[in-house]
């Protein structure tokens, strides 16, 4: 028997629009208070922005079969987006008005499988180092007790928006 899932989401541009208003925390944090719409991928997902400071963000995510890989575990492509938005979110949350930033490279590394009954695991981002051109970050793929399942170090390029 087959399984279907269904899901809304906002349009982006009204997010994108908005994001030269605001520095990258005060952004991240209208997102986070659902004052301005979630990216589409976080409702494809189902994964959260739950915690938003100054070089430190979380991201939460229940594993479902609809993250499954043919083997019977999540794909990696769920954990390096996971990843991606950690990591990129936490660089994002140390830029002024006025700068933007996209992803030059994403090192992941997997350390254990995770399935639905690994539970919620939280991608927490923190930014390395942050200059005027790049910024190096990294995240982590947490179960609920703390075990390192994957990490990931990202270079990021920051621009004028």
């Amino acid at each position: 028997m087959g399984r279907s899932r269904t899901y809304d989401w906002e349009d982006p541009a009204v997010s994108a629009a908005a994001v030269a208003r605001f520095t990258g925390l005060e952004f991240l944090q209208e997102i986070q208070a659902g004052r301005l719409p979630a990216p589409p991928v976080a409702a494809t997902l189902g994964m959260t922005l739950d915690e938003v400071e100054h070089g430190r963000v979380v991201f939460t995510l229940v594993p479902g079969e609809e993250h499954y890989n043919p083997i019977g575990s999540v794909h990696g492509g769920v954990f390096a987006t996971l990843l991606d938005s950690a990591a990129g979110c936490a660089v994002q949350s140390v830029l002024p008005r006025g700068t933007g930033y996209t992803s030059l490279d994403l090192n992941v590394k997997f350390l254990r499988p995770v399935t639905v009954d690994t539970g919620r695991i939280s991608a927490v981002g923190t930014v390395l180092n942050s200059g005027r051109r790049t910024a190096l970050a990294q995240a982590e793929l947490l179960d609920a007790t703390g075990r390192l399942l994957a990490h990931t170090t990202s270079s990021c390029l920051l621009f004028p928006v």
